[in-house]
Parts: C-alpha cells; structure tokens; sequence
C-alpha cells in the first residue's frame, strides 16, 4: 500500500477529478457534505458491478444520512459512463487514469491475488465529514455487502 497518513481527523487529501460526463469534481466544492469516497478497480468486473450496484441500491439512505457517494477508479469518463449505462447506475464516478488520488488516499500500490504479486488498485473507502477531514477508513473491503458496512458507519459517525 502506497504511504499514506489517513488518520481519523486529518484534513483529507484534496482532489479533484473528471466524472462521467468529463465534469470536474472537487473535494473543496462537498463542503458541508459527508463524503464516501470509495475505490475499486475495474468497471464491470464482477465485485465491482456487486459493489456500485449496492451503493446504488442504498443512494436513497446516503441521502438521508446528508452523503454523496462517489466512486474512483483509473478507467476513463466513457468506460464509466458505459458502467453507469449497462447497470443503470446513480453514482458518481471520477476517471483516475493517473492514479495520483488512488495514491493519495493509500488505494493503489502492492496487492496480491491468487498468489500473484502486482500493482493496481487497493478496494477501499473513506468517509469524509462535512468539514473535510477523515472520519473513518476502510483500507481494505469484500465489494459484496461493504455498501451496508458504510452506510452503517457513516449512521454511527453522524449520531
């Protein structure tokens, strides 16, 4: 995993990146907003379309909880709006091709998978509070049933 200081209470890594639609996102514009930012690797591959599924599935509660849900990973704005298409999606989802706020948020470095060692994208979130600073991680996840685990730590956080 790529150095990182997450810690509960620091300011979050600032960034901003292209949605779907090209449109920037920035952190510094979600002021005011918790913030579940949530990386995984590759869209339509199996755990992910589980996990951006679940998050859609569960938008209405984020809402509730005054949360938007974002998702990151490296592909492009076109591979993401397909994503969103194909699955009928209501997230937001920001293109990474550099990986610079994969690196800055600890989710892209050494994995391993199936005994083989390589480079890629760390599956995990964070849930920024409204003032911008860290309020949990999750440095590691299973796609299947984190969007549940999130909302519930973000239910916790909010009380």
């Amino acid at each position: 995993m790529s150095k990182t200081n997450l810690s509960v209470g620091r300011k979050a890594p600032r960034f901003e990146l292209p949605d779907q639609d090209g449109r920037p996102v920035a952190l510094c514009d979600l002021v005011g907003r918790w913030v579940v930012l949530y990386f995984y690797p590759h869209d339509d591959t199996p755990g992910c379309t589980v996990e951006a599924c679940d998050f859609t599935a569960g938008l209405a509660a984020f809402e509730r909880l005054e949360a938007v849900v974002l998702g990151c990973s490296p592909d492009s704005p076109g591979s993401h709006r397909e994503f969103i298409a194909k699955h009928k999606l209501k997230l937001t989802l920001l293109s990474d091709p550099e990986h610079k706020v994969l690196q800055a948020y600890g989710a892209w470095g050494e994995k391993t998978l199936y005994g083989k060692t390589s480079e890629g994208v760390i599956r995990s979130t964070v849930i920024i509070d409204p003032a911008g600073r860290i309020a949990h991680h999750f440095p590691k996840v299973t796609a299947q049933g984190h969007a549940d685990e999130v909302r519930a730590k973000l239910a916790e956080l909010r009380r």
